[in-house]
């Protein structure tokens, strides 16, 4: 039994919607006591798993048997995958292809293990040493998405960089992760795409 939950409603509401879109709950959980609440539950019940709403893809939290083939083939997202890597910072992200429907967006997830234990350090759970770790990050891309097969079939490089920039900066935008210099560069960008 997968329970889907939020800790806060308003950061996560993107990702509460396409939950909600999909005919699933997710629990509100955003007591300051909920992450160890959660951690007993799971440990009194064998086959419960709580599960933050934004810790992956919607279709990987719960997983069905008919996956989505992708329009990709593994040729072009090998192609595809330094192209977009040049992008990001590598020791922060790494870069995740999946095959999702074709309105999902490119997304920004944590792994539910290592969210959950640096919150629980924050708290001084006894876990301090996992605060101290490096923030790391899957940028999920979405190969059925049609501006991904435009970014791969693009041919003029410096357009090509400006997708691939738009789209990861929408993705850390998402996740209020786009600051300083990159947010103003991103701002400047878009006015230029609507010009």
């Amino acid at each position: 039994m997968v329970y889907l939950y939020a800790n806060n409603a308003e950061e996560q509401y993107t990702y509460i919607e396409a939950a909600k879109e999909r005919g699933y709950d997710v629990l509100l959980m955003d007591g300051v006591l909920d992450n160890h609440f959660i951690n007993a539950i799971e440990h009194k019940f064998e086959k419960t798993v709580f599960t933050r709403v934004d810790a992956d893809v919607i279709d990987k939290l719960i997983q069905k048997e008919d996956a989505l083939p992708s329009k990709l083939s593994q040729e072009e997202q090998d192609k595809l995958k330094p192209i977009i890597e040049n992008s990001i910072p590598k020791d922060k992200f790494s870069l995740v292809f999946e095959s999702l429907s074709e309105t999902d967006q490119p997304v920004i997830t944590q792994p539910e293990y290592m969210r959950r234990m640096k919150d629980m350090s924050a708290m001084g759970g006894g876990m301090s040493y996992m605060g101290e770790l490096p923030d790391h990050y899957n940028m999920v891309i979405n190969t059925n998405h049609p501006v991904i097969g435009k970014i791969l079939n693009e041919t003029d490089e410096s357009l090509r960089t400006n997708l691939i920039k738009q789209v990861t900066d929408l993705a850390l935008l998402s996740q209020s992760m786009l600051k300083g210099e990159d947010l103003t560069n991103f701002i400047k960008r878009s006015v230029e795409i609507i010009k």
